[in-house]
């Protein structure tokens, strides 16, 4: 590989792994829409042990698995697809560069395609991880007790919460795996449409977390809860 594949790659990998500590440091200095959920989650747990029938937490839990039952099944297809190609012997990795990929040694380009399943296998990953933990919540939730005690309303709600928010922060990073996964494709064509990728991913994320019409809705949606 050339120097500038491999500072395209270092580049793809610090915004890839590092992106959950920027998010961190952005929630902690003023907020981010994953910050602003997690605390929406928490308050919603915290209605749930007010309700005598759960039915519409069991259904809104309902909704939230099959979300990612679909991203999981999906994932799979595309793990499929690229470990086809990848494994598929030489003529099928000739046939793939035909279609239009930089031109590079063949184990090269196995690189590039590795990279692409790497980012879709720790999706898939995290989506199985996330559905777990969904369905964990779903018996918590059905397990809930009649609680009368403001104190045990809280603890049950807070536990609650420290379950769910795992859980939908996986989702959330197994959907994030589709973007770099976008990215890692970039490399195909070359390593300045890697950094290209990588840094329009990057952007495109931040700005769905701070800036997105979604991001500014949660965040007021949070204010009047807080308030």
């Amino acid at each position: 590989m050339s120097l500038i594949d491999w500072a395209a790659l270092a580049l793809f990998f610090a915004s890839w792994l590092g992106f959950n500590s920027i998010l961190g440091l952005i929630g902690r200095r003023g907020g981010s829409l994953n910050a602003d959920m997690a605390y929406i989650r928490t308050v919603w747990m915290q209605s749930m042990t007010h309700r005598e029938l759960k039915l519409v937490d069991s259904q809104l839990m309902g909704h939230s698995i099959n979300s990612a039952s679909f991203f999981a099944s999906t994932n799979l297809l595309l793990i499929a697809a690229v470990a086809g190609v990848l494994f598929g012997g030489e003529n099928a990795l000739k046939g793939f560069a035909a279609v239009g990929a930089e031109s590079v040694p063949t184990r090269l380009l196995e690189a590039k395609l590795a990279l692409v399943l790497v980012c879709l296998t720790r999706g898939f990953l995290d989506f199985i991880w996330a559905l777990r933990q969904m369905n964990y919540t779903l018996a918590l939730i059905g397990s809930a007790p009649e609680l009368h005690s403001k104190t045990d309303r809280k603890a049950f709600s807070e536990a609650a919460g420290q379950l769910l928010n795992p859980a939908l922060s996986a989702f959330s990073q197994g959907v994030r795996g589709y973007y770099f996964a976008l990215a890692a494709a970039a490399w195909l064509f070359g390593p300045l449409w890697l950094a290209l990728g990588v840094v329009s991913s990057f952007g495109l994320l931040l700005y769905r977390q701070e800036a997105s019409p979604a991001a500014r809705a949660i965040r007021n949606a949070r204010r009047l809860l807080t308030d």
